[in-house]
């Protein structure tokens, strides 16, 4: 089963960046360290020589995982998202029903996540509650504290 992520352009031109960074300058890094820690003598008590494999070993391990979500990855035309209803990257503002505060949050993909300017995961559980919501519709959705009752005040693309 293909895990399709959808992305601005924006969010999907860091990605490919941060990958070549991966590739081109971190993975000659580790490779030089290496060779440098094996030129250090007796690899059977070489400390250095196992850090640095295990760093190697995990760089490789975050380039696979940048490569596979590339590869699931589609580019969103922004302009043509429906705001009949929520759905990834659009921006919507709801009620708390139990607090009565409003909030603005947009739906982005987990890797374009961040909190401090209102971008949440549409696999979060706010983000999963929303999709789909109508303007008008409560979204009652479980959190770790219990749960709480979003009403849809208003959908757009920003």
């Amino acid at each position: 089963m293909s895990n399709v992520s959808y992305y601005t352009e924006e969010g999907l031109k860091k990605l490919r960046e941060e990958l070549n960074i991966l590739k081109d300058i971190e993975r000659p890094k580790a490779s030089q360290a290496i060779a440098e820690a094996r030129d250090k003598g007796d690899l059977s008590e070489n400390a250095e020589y196992d850090a640095a494999k295990e760093a190697q070993g995990m760089l490789e391990l975050q380039i696979s995982k940048l490569e596979k979500i590339l590869s699931n990855a589609r580019i969103i035309n922004e302009s043509r998202l429906d705001v009949s209803k929520v759905l990834v990257l659009s921006t919507v503002e709801v009620k708390n029903i139990n607090s009565g505060k409003n909030m603005k949050y947009t739906l982005v993909a987990q890797t374009e996540a961040d909190l401090k300017t209102g971008k949440i995961s549409v696999d979060s559980p706010i983000g999963k509650g929303l999709l789909g919501k109508r303007v008008g519709e409560i979204a009652l959705i479980s959190v770790p504290s219990g749960s709480i009752e979003l009403k849809i005040i208003s959908i757009s693309r920003e």
